[in-house]
């Protein structure tokens, strides 16, 4: 597989982060732990915020990247995925993306190092889901329940947890949260396995969808965002969101309507009513984050 100059190499490489893809969700799921745990403290946010952030971010990255490279043989296959998997299309060469996952890797645990010990030992838990998911000797994806299992809790339930661990160590209610937001991923990956459900019995994959079957996965899907309100509204119903953050749902309604379209998080064609409903619901869930935490950084910086 040949590659082309430094620069295209380069950007080969970031295109292999699939940066665009997470980094709406991420973010927002790592600031929601921190002031979940700091405000009910009277702890200060700080530079550990930001720094976990970053760290969050990359484990992301590494995520994608691992499954880029594992999967490069099989996006052969389909020339859409060809075309967007740089090793496939041959612009970053297998041994160049390990190195680059091995970069990435080291300096995310040393991010997570300064959140403190726990952050440290929920990032590194997070880097190993990230690479056995995709890893052909392992390859978690590859095995139904497992493969939902570790998607859900990497791409969400474990990112949040980073976030609130910066700050305390006892999550108590904060749990509901993040098995609300893990929930919400539970339907993501199960979303995707039903769009991708065609190709993955092609390729002879043996996920949760595919075992389940299509009908069955639909049913999963919507149990699961009715299991994440539920843990969502046991969370509300103790106290741990500010009211006033009831007025930026409101608000947020009609500005997430400015967001409609004809494709889901990941900009493929939507299968049902809710993929054209993820985007309006990042945009909320953004916005609420948003102000939320402008709050807290101005009483920390001119009330307190």
């Amino acid at each position: 597989m040949r590659t082309g100059s430094y620069s295209d190499s380069f950007f080969g490489l970031v295109q292999l982060t699939r940066w665009k893809e997470y980094i709406p969700f991420v973010v927002p799921l790592t600031i929601v732990g921190a002031l979940l745990a700091a405000r009910p403290n009277g702890t200060d946010l700080d530079w550990r915020l930001i720094a976990v952030t970053f760290a969050n971010i990359l484990a992301v990255a590494y995520a994608f990247m691992i499954n880029d490279i594992e999967d490069a043989p099989d996006d052969a296959r389909d020339p859409d995925r060809a075309a967007r998997n740089p090793v496939t299309s041959g612009r970053v060469s297998i041994r160049m993306g390990y190195a680059a996952c091995r970069l990435v890797a080291l300096v995310t645990l040393v991010l997570y190092a300064l959140g403190g010990w726990w952050v440290l030992v929920i990032g590194l838990g997070t880097l190993l889901l990230s690479h056995m998911y995709s890893w052909r000797p392992v390859r978690l994806k590859a095995w139904p329940v497992t493969d939902i299992v570790s998607h859900s809790l990497m791409l969400s339930g474990l990112l949040l947890l980073a976030g609130y661990f910066i700050y305390h160590d006892s999550p108590g209610i904060v749990w509901f949260v993040a098995a609300a937001v893990t929930l919400v991923s539970v339907y993501g990956q199960l979303y995707n396995q039903l769009r991708d459900y065609d190709m993955d019995v092609a390729a002879g994959l043996n996920n949760t969808a595919i075992v389940l079957g299509q009908a069955n996965t639909r049913r999963v899907m919507y149990l699961s965002i009715g299991l994440a309100l539920s843990c969502l509204l046991a969370a509300i119903i103790q106290g741990i969101f500010p009211i006033w953050l009831g007025l930026v749902v409101l608000i947020g309604l009609p500005v997430s309507m400015l967001f409609r379209s004809q494709t889901d998080m990941r900009g493929g064609k939507v299968i049902d009513s809710s993929g054209s409903m993820q985007i309006q619901g990042l945009v909320i869930f953004n916005l609420i984050i948003s102000f939320w935490l402008v709050e807290t950084l101005f009483v920390q910086v001119f009330v307190s």
